[in-house]
C-alpha cells in the first residue's frame, strides 16, 4: 500500500505532467490557423471527389475549418501551395518533380521548393474512354484525332501531349473540365476521352451509363517506350469491372497521388491533419474506393517531395520507413 506522503507525491506530479500536456497543446493549437484551404481540381474527376472527403474528414477531427478550392489540377496546386496562396494541395509525382526541379512547365519559376508531402492517397493510372460508334479501338488509332485529356495544368492536360509525342502520334489536344470532356465525348465533339485519377473515375462512370463505351490501355511496346521517354512513370493495373464495359484487367502506366502542405505550417498541426487520414482509411473508402491506398505503407512511393517534420513524427511512430530521399 503506497504511503500517504508517496500518494500524494504522485498525484502531484500527475497533475503537473496533465497539466503540462494541457497547456503545451494549447499553445500548439493558438498558433493553428483558424481555416485553411485545400487545392483540389475539377468536377468530374477523382480529386474533386477525394478532396471534399478530406476537408469535411479534416474540419470534424481538427476542430478547424478546412474548405475547398476548385483549380485545375496538380501543376494549378503546385504553384498555389508554393506561393501560399492555399495551405493543402493535392498532386501526382510527376508534376511534383518537375516543380521540386523547376523544369518542363516550370523552368520558368525556378525550382518550387515551399511545398512538403505530407500522406500518401492512391495511384493514377492513364487510359481512355471512346465510343464503341467511334471504331477506335486502340491508341494507335486515335492518330489525327480529338482527345479531350481534361484541364490544361492538370496532371492529364500536362502529361498525355508528352505522351503522344513519345508515341510519334499527332493528335489534336482539347482542354476542359472532366465532366465537360465526357459530355463532348458523348455528342461527337471528341473522339476520345483521355483522364488520369483514381478508379472509377466519375466522369467515365457517367460515359459508360448513358452510350455503348470502349475502354482502351497502351499496349506493352507502348508502355515501354513512354517509361523510357518518362522514368517517372511506373506500372500500374485498372482491374477488369472497375467500368461495366471493361471486360479485363488493363495494364498501363501511373503516378502516385500525394498530399501537400505549405512548409510553413506548424508542425503539429501537418502531424494532426496526417494522423487523422491515415487512421480513418474506412471513412475515406467510404468518400471514394481509390482511397484504399491511402494508407501507411505506400509513404515510401515518394522519393524526392520532403516531408514536413509533422509527417516525418507520425510515420516514425508508427514505424514506416520512408524513402531517405524524401527527407
Amino acid at each position: 500500500m503506497i504511503g500517504n506522503s508517496l500518494f500524494s507525491k504522485v498525484v502531484v506530479a500527475a497533475a503537473v505532467a496533465l497539466t503540462a500536456a494541457t497547456g503545451a497543446m494549447a499553445a500548439d493549437k493558438s498558433k493553428w490557423p483558424k481555416s485553411i484551404t485545400l487545392g483540389t481540381a475539377s468536377v468530374g474527376g477523382t480529386y474533386f471527389i477525394y478532396g471534399g472527403v478530406v476537408a469535411t474528414l479534416l474540419t470534424e477531427k481538427l476542430g478547424i475549418q478546412v474548405s475547398t478550392q476548385q483549380t485545375q489540377g496538380p501543376v494549378s496546386n503546385l504553384m498555389l501551395v508554393n506561393s501560399k496562396k492555399i495551405e493543402l494541395g493535392m498532386t501526382t509525382l510527376g508534376p511534383a518533380l518537375q516543380a521540386w526541379n523547376g523544369v518542363a512547365w516550370a523552368k520558368d519559376n525556378g525550382p518550387m521548393r515551399n511545398m512538403r508531402a505530407a500522406f500518401p492517397m492512391y495511384d493514377t493510372p492513364f487510359h481512355f474512354v471512346t465510343l464503341k460508334s467511334s471504331g477506335i479501338k486502340s491508341v494507335a488509332d486515335m492518330k489525327g484525332k480529338n482527345v479531350g485529356v481534361g484541364p490544361k495544368a492538370g496532371t492529364c492536360g500536362t502529361y498525355f501531349p508528352m505522351m503522344f509525342d513519345a508515341l510519334g502520334m499527332k493528335v489534336t489536344i482539347r482542354n476542359g473540365g472532366a465532366s465537360d470532356m465526357g459530355s463532348q465525348l458523348g455528342d461527337g465533339l471528341l473522339d476520345v476521352f483521355a483522364f488520369c485519377a483514381g478508379v472509377p473515375i466519375s466522369a467515365f462512370s457517367a460515359v459508360d451509363a448513358t452510350k455503348p463505351a470502349q475502354f482502351i490501355t497502351y499496349s506493352a511496346d507502348e508502355i515501354a517506350k513512354l517509361k523510357k521517354a518518362m522514368p517517372e512513370l511506373s506500372d500500374s493495373l485498372i482491374p477488369k469491372g472497375t467500368y461495366t464495359s471493361q471486360t479485363e484487367d488493363h495494364k498501363t502506366v501511373g503516378l502516385f497521388n500525394f498530399f501537400m502542405v505549405h512548409k510553413d505550417l506548424p508542425d503539429d498541426l501537418v502531424y494532426e491533419i496526417t494522423k487523422a487520414v491515415m487512421e480513418n482509411n474506412p471513412r475515406m473508402v467510404q468518400g471514394h474506393s481509390a482511397a484504399v491506398e491511402t494508407v501507411p505503407a505506400n509513404a515510401g512511393a515518394n522519393g524526392f517531395l520532403t516531408f514536413h517534420p509533422g509527417a516525418v513524427k507520425y510515420f516514425k511512430e508508427k514505424g514506416v520507413k520512408l524513402n531517405p530521399g524524401a527527407l
